[in-house]
C-alpha cells in the first residue's frame, strides 16, 4: 500500500489509484494521482531543472506515509487522505473527505465523499476530476489565478472558471495568505471555487490529478519559489520601459508615419507603434498587404531612424482563402473539431486557428513571420487572439495536436508564445518580448506580455482591471498592461470619457508596460476595397486627440515615466532574476502588516512608489492607506518629491494609516518611500 522509490518521494496504492507525493524544488511538493498504469509524462508548467535535494525525510509504513522536505510536510493516511503541514506543524491544506470507514475519525460521515474524486467519461479514457480540500483557515484570503473581469484582488468565496477566454486567462497559482502557494498543474479546461466551507479544482477531462505546493513565510518568498520551478521572465529591451502608442487601426502606412513624425515633431517620448490587425490580404497570410503598405522596408528604417521600433499584430486564424490554407491543411497544422463544419470564428471569412501545440505548426507559422516581417527588422510581434478566441467557447468539440480540448486546452497560449519566442532566439535575438493576449502558467519564460483583451472603455472595467493586472502579477505574469482608455465604446468628443482616458493613462503611466489602445467612435470612412479594408478603423486616439486639456496632461505623465526609467529598468532585471510582479499589493511589501491583505485599490509599482489610482467618475480626492514604520512623500507629476512627510508608527497593529489626498483632475496621488 505504501512504499518510497528512491529518497525523494512516497507512493500510496489502492485499487487502481496510484498516488505520489514527491520532492519539487526547496520547500516544495509535487502530488499526482492516476487510475493509469503510469503517470503522464508531461510536466507542464513545471518545467525547470531541480537543485539537488538538501533537506528530505521519507517515510513509508504499513498504515501510513510521509515526506518532509525542509518547511513542508505531507503525509497520507491508511484511508489515502492527503494533509500537508509546515514546519511549525500548522496544517496548509487538508484534503476534503467524508467517509465512515474509520468511525474514530472525528470527520466520520455517511456522505461517501472522496478527496481526489476520478468520475469515467463513458466511452472515453479520461476523467472528470475533482480535487477537494477543506476550508481549514476561516480568515484565508487567496490571490493570483490569473486575469479575470471582477473588481476582486481576494478570491476567497470565488467560482474560478479554468479557461481562456478574450480578455480572461487562466493562470491557476494561487497564493494564500496562510502561508502556502498551490499550482494546479493540469491544463484542462475546468472550475476552481474557494467556498467558505470547502475548495474544489476540477478538470473536465484529463488522465491526472496534479498539483504542486510551497510553504512560504511571505507572498514574495512564495512567488519567488514559483519561478525557480516554472521560469521567470527574459531580460526585458530598452523598448519595453517607455510609451507605445496604438490603435485600432492605422490602415496605411503614410498614416503610421504621419502619427509617428508628430510624436517626434512635439518632442513627446514614444518607443513602440503598433500595425494592427487586417494589414493583410487575407487572415492566415502573415505578410504586409502591399496595396496599403506598399514599402515596409522604408516604412521600418525611417522608424528605426526616429528610435521607433515598430510592432505589427499576428493573429493565430487561417481563412479558406488563404494562399496558406490548403498546405496548412493538408499538414495537419490546424486545429481539428469533433463535431460540425469546420470553422472556429465567424467574421470576415471562414477561419480555423493554426494549431500552436503541434512544433510543426509552430515552426510553419514562424518561418512565414520571419519571411516577411523579421528578416525586414521588426523585433517585436503583438501575438492576439492568444486563447484561442472562438465564436462559440464549445471547448468539448476543439482536438489539437497534444490532445482534446477539453484535456489540454488552457496550453494553447503558452506554445503561441513559445513559437515567436524560440523563432526569435534562434535567429539571434538576445531579448524578446511580445504581447499577448492570453497566458497560462509557464507564458512568462516564452517573453509574454499579457493584456487585458478587450474590454469596455468605463469606469467598472477600470477597476476590474486593477484587480486583473495585481493577481496577473502574483499568478507569476509580471510583464502586464491594459488598453489604456478601455477597448470599447470610447468616443474622444465626450467630456466624461476624456475624463476616464486621463485617470486610465495616468495610471497607465505606473503600470509595467505603458501602453495606449482602442477602437474609438466614431468608425472612420473605408479605406480601399480590397484586403483588410472592411475592417474599420476607430476614430483618431493620439494624445492630443482629445483636446488640449487632456493632451497638457499626457503629456506631462508621458515625461514623468521617461523620468521613472532607470528605476523600471531595474524592476525589469528583478523580475527577471526573482519573478516578482512590477504591480505589487501592498501586504506584499509589507506582509508582517495584515490589515494590508484588505487593501485593492492601490498597489507598490516596484518596492519604491505606492500608487493610489482614481477609480470612480468625478472623485477629487481619495484616501490613501500608507503602510507604517516608513516616512512616505508624496510625488508629483515632475516625479518630485513635496508637501509633508508621512509616517504611522509601527506599533499599530492591523490597524491601517490613512490620509485624505487631493486628486485634481491632471493629479493622481503617488507617494515613494524615503527609507
Amino acid at each position: 500500500m505504501f512504499s518510497s522509490p528512491g529518497n525523494n518521494a512516497v507512493e500510496y496504492r489502492y485499487d487502481s489509484e496510484l498516488l505520489r507525493i514527491e520532492y519539487w524544488g526547496p520547500n516544495a511538493l509535487r502530488i499526482r494521482a492516476t487510475h493509469e498504469p503510469a503517470f503522464p509524462a508531461e510536466n507542464w508548467a513545471l518545467s525547470e531543472p531541480l537543485p539537488e535535494p538538501k533537506d528530505v525525510s521519507v517515510d513509508a509504513q504499513d498504515d501510513q506515509g510521509s515526506i518532509r522536505n525542509g518547511a513542508i510536510a505531507a503525509q497520507i493516511n491508511k484511508r489515502g487522505k492527503i494533509t500537508i503541514t509546515n514546519s511549525k506543524g500548522k496544517v496548509l491544506l487538508e484534503e476534503f473527505m467524508r467517509q465512515r470507514v474509520d468511525v474514530k475519525d472525528p470527520k466520520c460521515s455517511a456522505l461517501r465523499i472522496v478527496p481526489r474524486e476520478f468520475k469515467p467519461r463513458l466511452g472515453a479514457d479520461s476523467w472528470h476530476l475533482t480535487a477537494r480540500f477543506e476550508a481549514s483557515h476561516a480568515d484565508e484570503k487567496i490571490f493570483g489565478m490569473g486575469q479575470y473581469q471582477q473588481p476582486y484582488l481576494d478570491l476567497k468565496g470565488a467560482d474560478i472558471e479554468l479557461a481562456q477566454r478574450n480578455s480572461q486567462a487562466s493562470i491557476p497559482f494561487a497564493v494564500s495568505s496562510a502561508g502556502y502557494g498551490f499550482l494546479w498543474n493540469n491544463p484542462a479546461i475546468g472550475r476552481a471555487v474557494f467556498g467558505k466551507n470547502a475548495t474544489t479544482f476540477e478538470a473536465y477531462s484529463t488522465r491526472v490529478l496534479d498539483y504542486w505546493v510551497v510553504a512560504g513565510d511571505t507572498p514574495a518568498e512564495i512567488v519567488r519559489a514559483y519561478g525557480k520551478v516554472a521560469g521567470t521572465v527574459p531580460e526585458m529591451p530598452e523598448y519595453g520601459l517607455g510609451f507605445w502608442q496604438c490603435k485600432l487601426r492605422y490602415q496605411t502606412q503614410d498614416e503610421l508615419l504621419e502619427v509617428a513624425r508628430e510624436h517626434k515633431r512635439r518632442g513627446l517620448p514614444i518607443d513602440v507603434i503598433v500595425v494592427d490587425y487586417f494589414h493583410w490580404p487575407n487572415e492566415g497570410e502573415w505578410k504586409f498587404d502591399p496595396t496599403f503598405w506598399p514599402d515596409p522596408d522604408a516604412m521600418i528604417a525611417e522608424l528605426k531612424a526616429l528610435d521607433i521600433e515598430l510592432m505589427v499584430s499576428i493573429w493565430p486564424t487561417v481563412d479558406r482563402k488563404s494562399e496558406n490554407f490548403n498546405e496548412m491543411r493538408e499538414k495537419g497544422l490546424l486545429i481539428r473539431q469533433d463535431r460540425g463544419y469546420r470553422i472556429v470564428m465567424e467574421g470576415w471569412g471562414n477561419t480555423i486557428h493554426f494549431d500552436a501545440t503541434n512544433p510543426e505548426a509552430r515552426e510553419y507559422v514562424w518561418q512565414k513571420a520571419k519571411q516577411n516581417y523579421y528578416d525586414r527588422g521588426i523585433r517585436i510581434f503583438w501575438l492576439d487572439e492568444a486563447e484561442p478566441e472562438y465564436t462559440m467557447y464549445d471547448f468539448d468539440n476543439y482536438r489539437y495536436h497534444a490532445g482534446p480540448d477539453l484535456m489540454v486546452g488552457n496550453i494553447y497560449p503558452v506554445q503561441y508564445s513559445r513559437a515567436f519566442y524560440e523563432g526569435m532566439k534562434a535567429a539571434g535575438q538576445d531579448r524578446v518580448v511580445n504581447l499577448v493576449r492570453c497566458c497560462w502558467a509557464g507564458s512568462q519564460k516564452y517573453g509574454a506580455l499579457l493584456w487585458s483583451g478587450d474590454i469596455a472603455s468605463s469606469w467598472p472595467s477600470l477597476r476590474a482591471q486593477l484587480s486583473a493586472g495585481l493577481n496577473a502579477g502574483l499568478a507569476g505574469i509580471p510583464w502586464w498592461t491594459t488598453d489604456i482608455g478601455g477597448f470599447h465604446g470610447g468616443d474622444p468628443r465626450r467630456p466624461e470619457f476624456r475624463e476616464l482616458f486621463v485617470r486610465w493613462f495616468q495610471w497607465g503611466a505606473f503600470c509595467p508596460v505603458f501602453r495606449l489602445h482602442g477602437d474609438r467612435e466614431p468608425p472612420q470612412p473605408r479605406h480601399g476595397t480590397t484586403g483588410g479594408s472592411h475592417c474599420l478603423s476607430g476614430a483618431a486616439n493620439e494624445v492630443w486627440s482629445y483636446g488640449d486639456e487632456v493632451y497638457a496632461i499626457c503629456r506631462r505623465y508621458l515625461f514623468l515615466r521617461e523620468r521613472l526609467r532607470p528605476y523600471i529598468r531595474s524592476l525589469m532585471a528583478i523580475a527577471h532574476r526573482d519573478g516578482d510582479p512590477i504591480m505589487r499589493p501592498l501586504f506584499y511589501e509589507f506582509p508582517e502588516q495584515r490589515g494590508l491583505c484588505d487593501v485593492s485599490d492601490q498597489y507598490m509599482f516596484g518596492h519604491r512608489y505606492l500608487v493610489a489610482p482614481i477609480l470612480h467618475e468625478g472623485q477629487r480626492d481619495r484616501s490613501v492607506i500608507l503602510p507604517r514604520g516608513v516616512h512616505w512623500q508624496q510625488l508629483d507629476v515632475e516625479g518630485e518629491r513635496v508637501g509633508p512627510v508621512h509616517w504611522g508608527s509601527p506599533g499599530g497593529g492591523d490597524d491601517v494609516f490613512d490620509i485624505i489626498v487631493d486628486a485634481p483632475l491632471e493629479y493622481m496621488p503617488v507617494f515613494e518611500s524615503l527609507d
